[in-house]
């Protein structure tokens, strides 16, 4: 009847059971994560800096005021000068709008659409980079689930080592030295265990601090996260040259140092302004005056001021430039010692399903072998830590491989 309780009682518990998908995870701390909110609201703030910029090539109208309490007023009289004090008072609208400058506020307007671009792209590499963060977390789940069903096994076989042997023990067939080394093989997969499950433990509070939602500790995972393989083909250079968005973020650089040179050259020759007024005035006379006509702005000389504005901004975009070249060099590194890393691993998962294989098989003749006596404690603890080793390792190959895959999909920008 107990068993009959039980048995519903975990299949109760395994319906119920949370599912987690690894998509799941990666749109949820996309929605929740604080930074990627931060760089949305950056973004926005680029976006009015764009129109902004792109104000100063529209009419400027100004509307103005004047009242003074007591204002000294001169007067002509028969060769003479007289004052009298009286209040007075105007209003007035000026308007202003800019011909042209040469292209300076034009490439300004157009620098700053590419401020605009590079906090998109900016936006986007961080995104990227989370839901890197959040696969080699989930994929730490995963693993550290295996490892911890593969040290629950361990537990129970050790367990199950040591009741035999003091069961030999008692008919006489083996010594005291048997059982206790078991026992001591207990303790320590005991321990072992603990590791596993603390382990676990902190891949899950990770993940569910990104994710801002908290997992049950019974969750339900992908396991099939971890065998995706990778097939690098010719082309897999140039797409991550083509699509990395660091490198996207440095060709906008490039542009907008460029622009902004420009803008910072068009200073040496000035601007023509278009410029209307109307004021009414009401002080000892009323009276209108208007004004409209062109203003010509030429710099004559500045103390070298544009000219040192206009050299900085020039190497700057020499800067940009160099930047770009080194981080493709940066990227070319890594992703060459990716494509290398993924190859070890795969030899190094091949090795390790044949030493499993192979450690098993071994396990199995040793398990008979002792129970005959035809085999020592020794032999048998040695063959059970080989096929331990050979399941985390295999575990762990999985896992470094998945990793490698990742960040090559990282340098792509795919989320």
């Amino acid at each position: 009847m107990k068993k009959i309780f039980f048995s519903s009682l975990l299949l109760f518990s395994m319906l119920n059971a949370e599912t987690l998908t690894l998509r799941e995870s990666i749109d949820t701390t996309l929605q929740n994560y604080p930074d990627v909110k931060s760089l949305q609201m950056k973004m926005k703030q680029s976006k009015l800096s764009h129109r902004s910029a792109t104000a100063d090539y529209l009419p400027q109208v100004n509307l103005n005021g004047q009242y003074n309490f007591t204002e000294t007023y001169v007067l002509p009289a028969n060769g003479t000068f007289h004052t009298l004090d009286d209040t007075g008072w105007n209003v007035g609208v000026n308007l202003k709008q800019k011909l042209w400058d040469f292209g300076k506020t034009t490439s300004k307007i157009a620098s700053s659409k590419k401020d605009e671009d590079i906090s998109k792209l900016s936006l986007m590499d961080f995104k990227a980079l989370l839901a890197f963060k959040v696969k080699s977390f989930y994929k730490l789940m995963v693993v550290q689930r295996e490892a911890l069903n593969v040290r629950k096994k361990d537990l129970e076989a050790k367990k199950a080592y040591y009741a035999q042997a003091e069961a030999l023990v008692k008919q006489g067939l083996k010594t005291t030295a048997d059982a206790s080394r078991f026992l001591s093989a207990v303790y320590n997969a005991e321990d072992n265990l603990a590791i596993a499950q603390a382990s676990f433990d902190k891949a899950r509070n990770s993940l569910s601090l990104y994710m801002d939602r908290k997992i049950d500790e019974n969750v339900t995972l992908e396991n099939a996260v971890l065998q995706e393989s990778f097939n690098a083909d010719a082309n897999v250079q140039k797409e991550v040259l083509n699509s990395n968005y660091t490198l996207k973020i440095e060709n906008k650089n490039i542009e907008k140092n460029i622009l902004l040179h420009k803008s910072a050259k068009a200073e040496h020759y000035g601007s023509i302004d278009a410029i209307a007024s109307y004021n009414h005035f009401d002080t000892l006379n009323t009276y209108d005056a208007t004004t409209a006509g062109v203003v010509v702005n030429i710099p004559l000389y500045s103390g070298g001021r544009v000219s040192a504005e206009a050299q900085k901004v020039e190497i700057s975009a020499q800067i940009s430039k160099e930047q770009k070249r080194s981080r493709e060099l940066a990227l070319k590194e890594e992703l060459q010692n990716l494509l290398l890393d993924i190859k070890r691993y795969n030899k190094t998962i091949s090795a390790k399903k044949a030493q499993l294989d192979s450690a098993q098989e071994t396990k199995k003749v040793l398990d008979g072998r002792y129970k005959e006596g035809l085999a020592t404690y020794i032999e048998v603890l040695d063959a059970t830590s080989q096929v331990l080793n050979a399941k985390l390792g295999l575990l762990e190959a999985y896992y470094s491989r998945a990793l490698s895959i990742d960040r090559i999909q990282y340098l792509k920008g795919k989320i």
